[in-house]
C-alpha cells in the first residue's frame, strides 16, 4: 500500500484529517514519523499558497505522496482578518486560549456590531517529486460566539458557531463537524480525487 504524509504535527488536526479521508488506500502517516523535518515558512498570501509550501516541503524532503492544509478563521468585524495569519494571531507560542481570547478582545473593542464570520480552509497534494497534483477549498459560514463554548475540536472552534446551528464546532459531534466544516469540505473534494486517480 502507498504511504501518504498528513503534513501536520497538530494531532486534532491529524485526527479530524484521518476520519474525514476514511477508506483512502493509502497508508496515512504523520510528521511525527519523520524526526528531522523542520516546517518551512508560511509565508503564503492565501490558504493555497501556505497548503503548497507545506505540501512541497514535506514531499522533497520523504520522497513521498503529501498532504498538507492551511486554514483560518476570517471575522468581518476586524476587516476579515486574522485570516491566513489565524494560528499566529496572538504571537509565536501562544496557546489556543490566548488567540480565543485576543479575538474576543478585539472584537469588543470594533465598532462593528456584526459577528458574521467564516472559517476557510485549503488543502494541497504534492506528489513525491513535490509536483502539485489537486488542491481543494472549503468554506464554512458562521458567527463568532461571545464566549468559548465546548470541550471538543482546537483553535477557534469554542467561539464559531456555523450558520444553521445553535452550538459551536466544539459542542457539535463529531460526525456533524465532519461534513460541514471548512476543512471536512476541502478534504471530501480531496478523498473524491485520491479514490479516483492513483498518484
Amino acid at each position: 500500500m502507498s504511504k501518504l504524509i498528513i503534513g501536520t504535527c497538530n494531532r486534532g488536526k491529524l485526527s479530524e484529517i484521518k476520519t474525514i479521508l476514511g477508506d483512502v488506500f493509502y497508508e496515512l502517516m504523520s510528521l511525527a514519523d519523520f524526526v528531522d523535518v523542520d516546517p518551512p515558512e508560511e509565508n503564503g498570501l492565501s490558504y493555497a499558497d501556505n497548503a503548497i509550501i507545506k505540501a512541497q516541503c514535506y514531499a522533497t524532503h520523504s520522497g513521498l505522496l503529501t498532504l498538507a492544509d492551511d486554514s483560518g478563521l476570517e471575522v468581518e468585524a476586524l476587516g476579515w482578518a486574522p485570516g491566513v495569519f489565524s494560528a499566529r494571531y496572538a504571537g509565536e507560542g501562544a496557546s489556543d486560549e490566548d488567540r480565543r481570547a485576543l479575538l474576543l478582545s478585539e472584537l469588543a473593542k470594533s465598532e462593528l456590531e456584526s459577528r458574521k464570520a467564516k472559517f476557510v480552509c485549503a488543502v494541497a497534494i504534492a506528489d513525491s517529486q513535490g509536483q502539485i497534483v489537486n488542491v481543494s477549498e472549503g468554506v464554512c459560514w458562521g458567527r463568532i460566539n461571545n464566549r468559548a463554548r465546548g470541550q471538543a475540536g482546537f483553535g477557534y472552534d469554542p467561539l464559531f458557531v456555523p450558520d444553521g446551528y445553535t452550538q459551536t464546532f466544539a459542542e457539535l459531534p463529531e460526525p456533524v463537524k465532519n461534513v460541514i466544516s471548512h476543512r471536512g469540505r476541502a478534504l471530501a473534494k480531496t478523498r473524491e480525487f485520491l479514490l479516483s486517480h492513483k498518484v
